[in-house]
Order: structure tokens, then sequence, then C-alpha cells
């Protein structure tokens, strides 16, 4: 049971936490739009309450102590976490429902979100809420109801469904193709060669599959996601190994050109990840059946 002796009114722990994060009275004030003598009353009286200083007062400025300095520490993810589940319940205001999805970014930015609408006319009333993940997590301590997931279909306690696999291409810029003189597999070995930081290999799996190894194949700038290389590409600092549907409007545009080379794809795929705990939940089972719908008429 909780102790309710120990739980500090809500308006001091904010005055404290403002406070201790600005080393300022008025600052916090400001910030909580109120009295700076409103302040230090809440700030007095949790003091009172834990029986110990938190701040040190130095001219214009306070310091924490170092219980101060401890508290404000464990407080601030505590507060954090307590506004994002206030936040959280609220979505269950609709009669539709809630469901929190994890999202690889740019899967997320280019292929998911320019089809939501579909998905919301069909839901109207549903909230829809996304966040990016790029490794698989364990679904008992993140607050997600599904997951879009790209590797192999294993997760612990859930269900893999594939959704699609990719066709990585080789691509730049125009400019910088006929700057290079980019005609053959042979010439990207001298190539500025765009890396992705969670596919190391990539490159030398391209270069492997063309049939002509190149050494030290993973040289070149690195970027975390698949939505930097292709601007990188796009504004000439190299040539980028991007799968295609992610980068189809750059393609048709004519911001990116193909160059020589194999059309590559690997043994992963693109998965929606469902929990088996959230497997029966309803809204969980409409993405489902939606996601392997839009698939199978993708792009």
């Amino acid at each position: 049971m909780l102790r309710r002796n120990l739980l500090p009114p809500i308006p001091g722990l904010l005055a404290f936490e403002a406070a201790a994060r600005h080393g300022s009275i008025s600052r916090a004030a400001a910030e909580l739009h109120l009295t700076q003598g409103a302040v230090s009353r809440q700030i007095h009286q949790l003091e009172e309450q834990l029986g110990l200083a938190l701040f040190h007062r130095v001219r214009q400025r306070v310091v924490l102590t170092d219980p101060g300095r401890i508290y404000a520490g464990e407080l601030r993810p505590l507060l954090r976490q307590l506004s994002d589940t206030t936040q959280k319940v609220m979505g269950f205001a609709g009669d539709g429902g809630v469901l929190n999805l994890a999202v690889l970014p740019t899967f997320g930015t280019r292929w998911l979100t320019p089809r939501l609408g579909r998905f919301m006319a069909q839901h109207p009333q549903a909230s829809l809420n996304l966040a990016t993940r790029t490794e698989p997590f364990d679904f008992a301590s993140e607050p997600f109801d599904a997951a879009i997931h790209f590797g192999a279909p294993h997760w612990a306690g859930a269900t893999c469904y594939p959704l699609m696999r990719e066709e990585v291409v080789a691509l730049s810029s125009p400019a910088y193709q006929r700057e290079q003189g980019l005609r053959r597999v042979a010439d990207l070995a001298r190539a500025v060669r765009l890396q992705q930081t969670t596919r190391p290999t990539l490159w030398a799996d391209w270069f492997a599959a063309a049939g002509h190894p190149v050494a030290q194949a993973a040289r070149g700038p690195r970027f975390e996601q698949f939505s930097m290389i292709a601007q990188a590409a796009v504004h000439g600092l190299g040539a980028a190994l991007l799968p295609r549907f992610l980068v189809q409007e750059e393609i048709d545009s004519g911001a990116l050109v193909p160059l020589p080379g194999p059309h590559l794809q690997g043994p992963d795929a693109y998965h929606l990840v469902v929990p088996d705990a959230r497997a029966e939940t309803p809204l969980v089972q409409a993405l489902r059946d939606w996601l392997l719908a839009e698939c199978a008429g993708k792009p």
C-alpha cells in the first residue's frame, strides 16, 4: 500500500523541480506562472515535510544541496512518467480506443504516414500514437501495442506478420554520377559510399552480389537512418544504397538516379510485431488486417 504521508503535494514537487532545473526561484515562477513568493512557500513546505534543506540560497540563485540533487534526479523521470501516463489515459476519451505503435523512422515517415489517412477514415474514433524504435525491445517494459520491425521474424513473446521485402538499389544525384563518371560497378569502388549505421555490411553484400568484391567496402560517412542517407545523396555527398520503395518519390522526380549494379534482396523483411498480450485487441487486429492489405497492394 502507498504510504500517503510520504507523498508530497504535486504543486510543491513541480515548484522544486523547476527551481532545481533553472537554479532560480524567479525563473521557476515565470515558467509556472506563479509569484516568486508562491514558489518559495511551496518549496519551503516541501522541505518541512522532508525535514531537510533542498537548496542553499546564494545571492539571487538557489543551489541544490546533496539531498536536493538526489531528489531532483529521481523526481524528474517520475514526473515525466506521470505526465506521459496521464496523456495516454486521456486518449481513451474517444470511443475507438488507443493504439501505440513503434515504427522504424524512415518507414514511418516515407511509407506508413502517407497512408494512415485511410486507416483513420475506417476508424475515426481511434487514437493512434507513433514513436520511433530502431531495435527490438521488451513489450512488457515499453508502452506499445505493436511494432514495425525489419529483420528475421523472431521476437520473444510476440507474433511477426510479414509485410514486405525490400529491393536495395544504388543511387546518387545526377550531378554526382556525372562528376564521378559512375558508369560501371567498378566505378563505385572509388566513390564516396554513404553508410547505414545499422547495416554495416550492406555495401560489401552489394559488391559481392555484383561479383566485384571491394576491400574496405564499409568505408564512408555513416548515417543512422535511411532518410538521412537519401538527403545526403540528393545533395551530392556520395553514392547510396537505399530501399527503392522508400525513395520512389526522389527517383520519379529525378533527384536520385539509379547507378549500375544489382538490385539487392536479402533474407530479411518488414514485419508487424504483435505481442501475445495484445493479440486479441480489436484495434490491433484492425491495424494488422489493414497493413497486410496495404502491403499486398503496395507501392
